[in-house]
């Protein structure tokens, strides 16, 4: 059976035909009607991909990929390499499967997620909007496949100045050097800092580990006059903060 790549779906066996065009314009007329927000997570992914992969029903593909990774943002921060073992039949029998270009528009959704969320947080006091950083925080680490350690470097006024990833580890770890957190601050002008981690088991819970790390860095702050405001551990479950849990 021939097997070729066109608009970031592989295609196995009929050439291609235009289909399934109705159904896409009714769709599309449901959400201008209804508005986006009462469209399900499985149409939204479809109505998206309706622009990465032409003239395909597209539908099991968007239920394929929900199924597999369990959610939306879960989808849009899998790894490309899960995103191409994605693959569906469609009305037809034909199989779809995620291809380098849509793997990379789904990518593109994603960063644009990131983006608007960090300009939220941005325009206000972090401190403030603190359900605005949430939102972003969990956008950004809740479905990691590996623990990023981060930090949200923050200016007198507690603006961001900077969200960074300073290192990437495993499943289970990733390294934490204080000196190396203090040294950037010092570089970017930060009078306070957030950390940030996340745990690709889903729960956010801290482990003695991260209580150990995060006084650590907190002691390295002091005779440099900068502030930890908090340490915000990130899972699929949700988000816990040490201030919170009276931690620090």
């Amino acid at each position: 059976m021939d097997s070729k790549l066109t608009h970031g779906v592989e295609e196995r066996s009929a050439p291609l035909i235009p289909l399934h065009a109705g159904h896409r314009e009714r769709l599309r007329e449901r959400a201008r009607i209804g508005g986006l927000a009462a469209v399900p997570d499985y149409e939204l992914l479809e109505l998206f991909l309706f622009r990465s992969i032409p003239q395909r029903d597209v539908k099991p593909l968007a239920k394929a990929l929900l199924s597999r990774f369990g959610s939306l943002s879960a989808t849009l921060t899998a790894e490309d390499e899960a995103l191409k073992q994605v693959s569906a039949a469609d009305s037809r029998g034909r199989m779809l499967k995620i291809g380098p270009e849509t793997a990379l528009d789904l990518k593109l959704l994603q960063e644009v997620c990131l983006r608007v969320g960090r300009e939220t947080v941005k325009q206000r006091p972090v401190i403030s909007s603190w359900s605005a950083l949430l939102a972003y925080i969990r956008v950004a680490l809740a479905h990691e496949p590996r623990e990023q350690f981060r930090v949200l470097f923050l200016d007198k006024k507690n603006q961001l100045i900077l969200d960074e990833t300073m290192n990437r580890g495993t499943v289970d770890h990733a390294p934490v050097y204080p000196r190396e957190v203090m040294r950037r601050a010092l570089e970017l002008s930060s009078s306070s800092v957030i950390l940030v981690h996340n745990h690709p088991s889903g729960d956010p819970n801290p482990s003695p580990a991260d209580i150990d790390m995060t006084r650590r860095v907190i002691e390295a702050g002091k005779p440099l006059n900068i502030t930890v405001h908090d340490h915000l551990v990130v899972g699929r479950d949700g988000v816990a903060s040490f201030k919170a849990l009276r931690l620090m």
